[in-house]
């Protein structure tokens, strides 16, 4: 019944419109069914992400947005990669708990300063004292690498290891002290080992992996390291905050209402796209002994990203007053 009605309503619309049914008419029409579709709509997507970051390079605040995204290529927060960190370092859920409780009260506290300290300084102004109060306070972050406690070992990097290496690696990470499995496990072969439990102790629900026999984690010799670490992270959300709070600000006042929106999907795709790459660096050195070595990669890609916004501003104070509140 289908294919009849469409035939029916086909020579209707051809007896309608005698033009259509023109040699040179259903050339054309040959010609563009050839053409793959995949590749028309391959080249309009390019297009429009020309256009967009066409429109996002040119604007005054450029440098600022870009300084942002590179803010989010970074292990210092409170996500499942830092938290996983903090349960093999022998911290407890609870404790846990807390500590992301304090991080939020301290994320409000970079609210009120932002308002308060665009009052009495000036927009482009909050911004530098939200970014060097949060290079500060992220200083933390790195001392707790070289801290007693940390558990980083750059041997770990190596691809290959003798058996010396392998059986020192075993007892100084080991998997098995008495009757206590730890979460830190060597390299065997360069392959990095898991550091989940052996599956027949996990148990898949809907929302929830259950571990059998879980330890809480390895307790280190020195507390120093962790304590530093998330010392650095829940001080530095106030700079944090404050300073994403500014950049918003910016994009909002100083970019025109025709382009804002292309501007903010470039913005958004260039923060998703940098918290992307931190994922990679957490793939490319998964263990524990590693993330010294992604703290110290963070603060890189956050000093990186200060500094942007440090050019933006040293540019934007040398313009004269207009729409930039400075």
């Amino acid at each position: 019944m289908l294919v009849l009605s469409l035939s029916v309503e086909q020579s209707e619309v051809v007896t309608s419109a005698p033009g259509l049914s023109d040699d040179d008419m259903s050339l054309n029409l040959k010609e563009i069914t050839n053409l793959p579709l995949c590749f028309g709509r391959f080249r309009w997507l390019l297009s429009t992400c020309k256009d967009g970051w066409r429109a996002y390079y040119r604007q005054d605040v450029f440098l600022a947005g870009m300084g942002l995204a590179f803010l989010y290529t970074t292990v210092l927060g409170f996500d499942c990669i830092t938290t996983g960190y903090a349960y093999t370092q022998g911290i407890s859920g609870s404790l846990l708990s807390l500590l992301m409780g304090v991080s939020a009260i301290t994320g409000l506290m970079g609210t009120v300063m932002f308002t308060k300290l665009r009052k009495a300084y000036g927009l482009v102004n909050t911004g530098i004292i939200s970014s060097c109060l949060h290079l500060c306070c992220l200083l933390l972050c790195v001392c707790s690498v070289f801290a007693p406690g940390s558990p980083m070992d750059l041997r770990l990097l190596m691809p290959f290891l003798d058996a010396n290496a392998n059986s020192t690696l075993a007892e100084a990470g080991g998997m098995v002290e008495g009757q206590r499995q730890k979460h830190t496990y060597p390299m065997r072969g360069g392959i990095n080992q898991p550091l989940l439990p052996d599956r027949s102790s996990i148990h898949w629900t809907n929302n929830t992996v259950l571990f059998e026999n879980m330890p809480s984690g390895m307790e280190p010799d020195s507390y120093i390291s962790i304590i530093l670490l998330f010392l650095g992270v829940i001080t530095a959300r106030i700079g944090l905050w404050s300073f994403d709070l500014t950049v918003t600000q910016l994009l909002q006042e100083n970019i025109c209402e025709s382009e804002r929106g292309v501007v903010n999907g470039v913005q958004s795709s260039m923060n998703y796209l940098m918290d992307l790459l931190h994922f990679i660096m957490v793939i490319s050195a998964p263990q524990p002994q590693h993330f010294g070595i992604l703290v110290i990669i963070s603060v890189l890609f956050i000093t990186t990203g200060h500094t942007m916004y440090f050019l933006y501003a040293r540019k934007a104070k040398r313009k004269p007053a207009g729409r930039l509140d400075t």
